[in-house]
């Protein structure tokens, strides 16, 4: 190599190298400020009795928990990934997990608040009979048992796995959900599920919006109320649609792979990572947050440290 060319070749190093460092500080900075926004609603959902003891605040409490844990360990991965960093099957498998049993929360929790919506419509007498804080904490602990069994079934699935004849339990590339399947059986189970859930989870709330929008028709139903219903419905499916895109970031990810050298896949990671990772996990804090009329102004106050915001109707709002 000439001595001219060593220069060259340095130079472009340090611009690769300050490119990745650019790429990663943009990508963790956002997702550190959704993560404190997440975090912020989580803590604002538990900080009021009106909150606590309403049904689908408890519901949306579920929703938003299990995203930002899905969040927080899209971001882990993400770093792992970008420092290059190995893991060991066992500790790869306990992440993936954690993974596994809450991202299918997102899409049941969904269908659970439909259901509410659609009695408050239907049965707007019977409500209040009907969708309890009892009744509530069922169907979230209803939720959160089917995702365990959703895992422990995975686990038995990967332990067919010979890891016995492996010389080292060290992975040898990065850890993530499509990396861990590692026999046809999981894989094929996987695959079902998802489809399975995602499928299901639509025509339910489709149903119900259906089942909302032949009930605005009705003379007896409170129109306003029932055009409310109908937006939420549809704020649901949307929120379907993002759960949807963040299962689809790994398999589509690895496919490009295939086909770009590895400097544009490190660019196309940070644009998936964004657009499929960040952005739906933090958009139920987002649109909750500011469209519901109870919880805008205490989050507000939260996220701005808990200062002292001028406003009669503010303190009225933020009193149980």
């Amino acid at each position: 190599m000439s001595p001219a060319a060593q220069p060259q070749n340095s130079t472009a190093v340090g611009l690769v190298f300050l490119e990745r460092v650019m790429y990663t500080t943009l990508t963790t900075a956002t997702c550190c400020v959704f993560l404190f926004i997440n975090g912020t609603m989580l803590y604002t959902l538990r900080s009021k009795p009106v909150f606590r003891e309403t049904c689908r605040y408890v519901l949306l409490y579920n929703l938003l928990f299990a995203d930002t844990v899905q969040l927080a360990l899209s971001q882990l991965q993400y770093i792992l990934s970008i420092g290059r960093i190995f893991l060991t099957y066992p500790v790869c498998g306990l992440l993936c997990m954690l993974g596994n049993l809450t991202n299918p929360v997102s899409p049941l929790v969904l269908v659970v608040m439909s259901l509410e919506r659609c009695v408050a419509v239907c049965y707007p007498l019977r409500h209040a009979a009907i969708v309890t804080i009892r009744n509530t904490a069922v169907a979230v602990m209803l939720v959160w048992a089917i995702c365990l069994v959703n895992v422990l079934i995975q686990i038995v699935l990967l332990l067919e796995f010979p890891f016995e004849e492996l010389e080292t339990l060290q992975m040898n590339t990065f850890c993530n959900t499509v990396v861990m399947v590692l026999t046809p059986l999981y894989s094929d189970y996987d695959r079902a599920y998802t489809y399975f859930l995602f499928v299901s989870s639509a025509l339910a709330i489709s149903s119900t919006y259906v089942v909302v929008i032949l009930a605005a028709r009705s003379a007896s139903t409170d129109k306003a109320s029932a055009l409310k219903a109908r937006n939420t419905l549809l704020m649901h499916l949307l929120q379907l649609g993002f759960s949807i895109s963040s299962t689809i970031h790994n398999p589509l990810l690895y496919a490009v792979s295939r086909l770009v050298f590895i400097g544009v896949l490190l660019r196309i990671q940070n644009v998936f990572f964004v657009s499929l990772i960040i952005l739906p996990r933090c958009l139920s804090a987002l649109i909750y947050g500011l469209r519901d009329q109870t919880i805008r102004p205490v989050l507000v106050y939260n996220l701005c440290c808990r200062m002292k915001l001028s406003g009669a109707s503010f303190k009225s709002k933020v009193s149980p």
